[in-house]
């Protein structure tokens, strides 16, 4: 990879915290290899495999459905309440046009493969690595993967306070970004906590990615302070080495290897790894440095990141507590805040069933949903039990919190 060590990279276990669960994942990408037969299209979607015969169409060169007949299909079902069919084939166009878009108004093959194996998440990855990768080589165009999921994991890691989100002063993001220092990066979730990290596979000394269009590798290495861990020393060029090939373009069969080797995945944690410790060191960011003058990036870094040890202090009693209450105030407000956005995010698909759909369905996307008032009652419903019941659990977790971080959260009763 030709990404900037310091920029981040977004991991396995930050898209998925449960990938980890993929020991056959091997097979699955074997599965992956062969295009999928009409009569398996048909069961997968549950339609007559007649009608997906007559549909099944050749664009660019590859195989795949046209998404006016399968929105035709959802709008026809979704009518009829058939509530499962209408899901499957709107869930595969989700699938086909926005997590794997290749050519437009067209659900290509690949994208119907993904959705037979359950778990999108590694291809997600390697689809937008590669995709970063080609038009870094190429030195610009279009980048083809699921944007929006890479856009949710590049803010996840900006800053949190209100005034950059307002962002009232309308500056350009690049002005923004600019700004920004080393201290100013959310780098890490607690949600990570206890996880073990995908370390390699098999002969790779790191982790091989199989995308629609080719394969690369990922270095979780560069990765490791976004889970919670120290970058203390320059890394190993061997841990470093790029894996990369075009679909079509494999001589040295790097895509019969990378299915053999997520068979053998070779994990790392705690133990391996040392304390949570969240930070990088001179060493590494030292050689951040240099590579940002190799690859002629304007690269500032006037602050270096101290090393925190845990253990006996030399500070005061009372110069400890302070930074202790500091730590827990943070904590507080950051659990808060992640209990009220999930709330927030209920909020959203309500508004959007009252509004958009019951009110005005007229758009794009409303169009083709089954407009029956008991369908979207059943739904409206479903969203208004589960976000009562979020409340529920937000009270008693705020609760919770208050009980964990007393005395710190009368502090900040007022902040709230």
């Amino acid at each position: 990879m030709s990404m900037g060590p310091e920029s981040g990279n977004p991991s396995i276990l930050e898209d998925s915290d449960t990938v980890h669960f993929v020991q056959d994942l091997g097979c699955k990408f074997e599965v992956l290899q062969r295009v999928p037969s009409s009569q398996e299209i048909a069961d997968l979607l549950h339609i007559d495999v007649s009608d997906i015969g007559a549909h099944m169409t050749t664009k660019g060169g590859i195989q795949g459905l046209p998404s006016d007949f399968l929105i035709a299909q959802a709008t026809l079902f979704g009518k009829a309440m058939s509530e499962d069919i209408f899901e499957a084939i709107f869930v595969l166009l989700i699938y086909g046009l926005v997590l794997f878009p290749n050519i437009d108004n067209f659900v290509d093959v690949n994208a119907i493969r993904i959705f037979s194996t359950l778990n999108p998440v590694p291809t997600l990855l390697g689809d937008t690595y590669f995709s970063l990768h080609m038009r870094n080589e190429k030195g610009g165009g279009t980048i083809v993967c699921c944007l929006p999921l890479l856009y949710k994991w590049f803010i996840s890691h900006l800053p949190q306070t209100l005034a950059f989100k307002e962002n009232k002063g309308c500056l350009w993001w690049s002005t923004r970004l600019m700004s920004l220092t080393n201290d100013d990066i959310f780098w890490y979730n607690r949600v990570y906590d206890g996880v073990q990290i995908i370390d390699s596979c098999g002969e790779f000394s790191n982790v091989p990615l199989l995308g629609t269009c080719g394969g690369i590798n990922y270095n979780p290495i560069l990765a490791r302070r976004q889970l919670g861990f120290p970058l203390k020393d320059e890394p190993n060029n061997i841990l470093l080495e790029g894996v990369f090939f075009q679909e079509g373009k494999d001589p040295q069969n790097l895509k019969g290897r990378m299915v053999r080797a997520w068979r053998n995945i070779h994990r790392k944690g705690r133990k391996e790894l040392g304390p949570k410790n969240c930070i990088a060191l001179e060493p590494y960011t030292s050689w951040v440095r240099r590579r940002a003058l190799e690859y002629r990036m304007p690269y500032d870094y006037p602050r270096l990141t101290p090393m925190v040890m845990v253990g006996p202090s030399t500070l005061p009693n009372q110069g400890v507590e302070e930074l202790r209450d500091e730590d827990r105030s943070r904590a507080w407000i950051r659990e808060r805040e992640e209990l009220l956005q999930q709330i927030r995010d209920k909020d959203v698909v309500i508004e959007f069933l009252e509004h958009q759909v019951i009110d005005e369905p007229d758009d794009v996307v409303t169009s083709l949903l089954p407009q029956s008032s008991k369908f979207w009652k059943r739904k409206y419903d479903r969203l208004a039990k589960e976000k009562a019941d979020m409340e529920a659990a937000y009270e008693r977790e705020v609760k919770r919190l208050r009980a964990a971080y007393l005395p710190v959260s009368r502090a900040l009763d007022d902040c709230f």
